[in-house]
């Protein structure tokens, strides 16, 4: 279980990284990035399965381009 959220973990990690050096992201993007990276570690905590990571995942990256969009709106 370590394993795979160090796995997780690192790779969200990586990915918001790379996508930095590109343009400056809106807060829709951000708020995608972290919903998705706080969806998996909760739905891994809660189910402890890979399904329920990358359910968490999505569920975590929707949410959080709705709150980015709200937010870029203002």
């Amino acid at each position: 279980m370590k394993t795979r959220f160090h796995a997780l973990a690192a790779s969200a990690a990586l990915a918001l990284f790379c996508a930095g050096c590109s343009t400056n992201p809106s807060n829709a993007q951000i708020g995608t990035g972290v919903g998705a990276v706080a969806g998996g570690v909760v739905g891994d905590a809660l189910f402890g399965s890979t399904l329920g990571t990358v359910g968490g995942a999505a569920a975590g990256a929707l949410i959080g381009n709705e709150v980015g969009k709200r937010n870029d709106r203002r």
